[in-house]
């Protein structure tokens, strides 16, 4: 059996400031640019920012949108799973990743973060929600990715 592609999820807010905006493109072009498929909500703010850095770079953008229609994704999304499962599906967002990077958002946001630490998945919290001493704090979108990759390593 070949070895497995790396899969990190990039979850943040649809209404991102500029800042953020910036941090999410360069955190996808980095995981694309290391050989990891990006997994998101597929949508607007963050996830279209990531994706774009993500495809700027070469890499495989995955979507897992809220709605029934491929059409909802952003136009960087290559592979869209149309859930259909409204917020609900911010839990097959996190348990098809190995780690998840969290950028700023609201509920949305904090309800990935709280399926990741449920489900036992890594988060790194770049400037998002500080709610457990599970969250891995990063500074920089290098050192979150740097981060994610080493614990896509670890068995």
């Amino acid at each position: 059996m070949g070895r497995r592609v790396p899969q990190i999820a990039v979850v943040g807010g649809n209404d991102a400031d500029d800042r953020t905006l910036e941090l999410a493109e360069k955190i996808g072009s980095l995981i694309a640019s290391r050989g990891a498929v990006l997994v998101c909500g597929g949508r607007s703010g963050v996830t279209e920012a990531v994706c774009r850095g993500a495809r700027s770079a070469g890499g495989l953008t995955v979507g897992i949108i809220p709605g029934g229609e491929p059409g909802e994704a952003n136009q960087y999304v290559d592979v869209c799973i149309a859930s259909g499962m409204g917020e609900t599906r911010n839990v097959l967002i996190v348990r098809s990743a190995d780690a998840v990077i969290a950028l700023p958002g609201k509920y949305g946001t904090l309800s990935e973060i709280a399926y990741a630490l449920l489900l036992k998945r890594p988060v790194i919290s770049l400037g998002s929600w500080d709610i457990s001493e599970d969250i891995t704090r990063a500074d920089t979108p290098e050192e979150a990715v740097e981060l994610a990759f080493g614990f896509c390593s670890k068995p």
